[in-house]
């Protein structure tokens, strides 16, 4: 039977990999929520019949009927950075009424990306979503945190990753090289370690939520490769791509390194990020929808070393300026998660 599947979020990061999930798997039709309905031309989703339905989160009136029919909502849209309140109409609010609207409209499964920083700084080890106490460092994860208290309470499923690499990304590898060119060095290790997942793993394991009955996938479940990768091995990875060899770099004490970030907000988050341990349990998840994992962090951004070469590199805080934080991955004014921040 074909199932159908509302998308949020499709034109964002994450989203239009699970589009490009769907299209690869066939078997099912696409219903995709956006504000303006794009001209016609083909996609990640050749194959698989594709429809646009017009709503905009922050006006819950605009989502009447957008649920109807479907199966299955992937809920992958969220704003990031600038006013709170905006950040509680789109995030908390509005995934409240999608919510709502999916209840009203019976459907069976709802899927929503999250983020592992709703539980805030770290260290975390080996840590697993039970029992972890939801403590978010800024505005944009408490209301992604509010978001998913709705879903839960739907019996719907969360989803959250730490750092999401891969085609589309605008935030952990070009943050990584912000971070490099602005400390001319490299961070003394060890550093901490870290949970990873490719953008394009990350779309299947929402894509296949969808499809998957919640006993055996409900609740909230971290997505991350089972392999962590070291702050400074993952900082080094991102120095060879950019031909920025780490043995011709010279190295800094960290606390030199964050002294020498004073003033550099991207760049010292990315260093105090790295820092300690964000190591999240993925494992869990894959064995639950009999999916893999995606390569490990070295051979994954190696398959994307040539896009990310030509990637813009994380745009620096400014007056007046809304700052994407390590929530998400900017895609126009509404985004879909990628990596973590708090």
């Amino acid at each position: 039977m074909t199932r159908h599947l509302l998308v949020t979020g499709s034109g964002g990061f994450v989203g239009g990999h699970v589009v490009a999930a769907a299209g690869a798997a066939g078997g099912v039709r696409l219903r995709l929520l956006v504000r303006t309905v794009p001209p016609p031309r083909p996609g990640p989703a050749a194959g698989v019949p594709v429809t646009y339905v017009r709503g905009d989160l922050t006006e819950p009136a605009s989502l009447t009927g957008v649920c109807d029919g479907v199966d299955a909502v992937v809920h992958c849209a969220s704003r990031v950075g600038g006013d709170p309140e905006a950040l509680r109409r789109t995030n908390d609010l509005g995934t409240r009424a999608l919510v709502e609207e999916a209840r009203r409209a019976g459907v069976g499964r709802f899927v929503y990306l999250s983020t592992a920083a709703v539980h805030g700084r770290g260290p975390f080890r080996r840590a697993r979503p039970d029992g972890l106490p939801v403590a978010p460092g800024s505005d944009t994860s408490r209301t992604r945190a509010a978001a998913e208290a709705h879903v839960r309470a739907a019996g719907g499923t969360v989803l959250r990753p730490h750092l999401v690499y891969g085609a589309g990304d605008r935030w952990v590898v070009p943050g990584v090289l912000t971070l490099l060119r602005t400390l001319g060095a490299l961070p003394e290790g060890p550093l901490g370690r870290q949970s990873a997942v490719d953008a394009a793993a990350l779309g299947r394991a929402l894509f296949s939520a969808a499809l998957t009955p919640s006993e055996r996938v409900g609740g909230v479940r971290f997505v991350a490769h089972p392999r962590q990768v070291r702050g400074e091995e993952l900082i080094a990875a991102v120095a060879e791509t950019y031909g920025l060899i780490p043995g011709a770099l010279p190295t800094l004490p960290l606390d030199e390194a964050r002294a020498r970030l004073r003033g550099h907000p991207v760049a010292r988050h990315h260093l105090d990020l790295l820092a300690v341990d964000h190591w999240f349990d993925g494992t869990p998840v894959w064995d639950a929808l009999g999916r893999s994992p995606g390569p490990e962090f070295a051979e994954g951004l190696a398959r994307y070393a040539d896009r990310y070469r030509n990637a813009e590199p994380a745009p620096e805080r400014g007056p007046g300026r809304a700052q994407p934080t390590p929530d998400a991955v900017r895609s126009g004014p509404t985004v879909s998660s990628g990596a973590k921040g708090r």
